[in-house]
């Protein structure tokens, strides 16, 4: 099952809160992410919304964008090329 935008845009704020924004700008950067393979190529499943909810869960605390970044530190560190995923800023509406 592949990644449902608006869908993941949803389950993040509810499971994680956070603003329209930031799970916004979440939801673009694991679309990135899945577009360009590399999860699938370096872990060998597919990233999908409930893949991403169960990672982002594991992460300490914080909103979607600390988890979201807690996670791609995470494989930066046992893959490498994970930075460009992170998110450095977004919108907080």
């Amino acid at each position: 099952m592949a990644l449902d935008p608006g869908r993941l845009e949803l389950r993040l704020r509810e499971s994680f809160g956070g603003t329209i924004g930031e799970s916004r700008t979440v939801v673009r950067q694991a679309v990135d992410l899945a577009d360009s393979g590399r999860y699938a190529d370096d872990v060998g499943v597919a990233l999908t919304n409930e893949l991403v909810i169960d990672e982002l869960a594991g992460a300490p605390d914080g909103t979607p964008a600390d988890r979201w970044n807690w996670w791609i530190g995470s494989l930066e560190v046992a893959y490498a090329g994970y930075g460009r995923f992170g998110v450095r800023r977004f919108r907080s509406e």
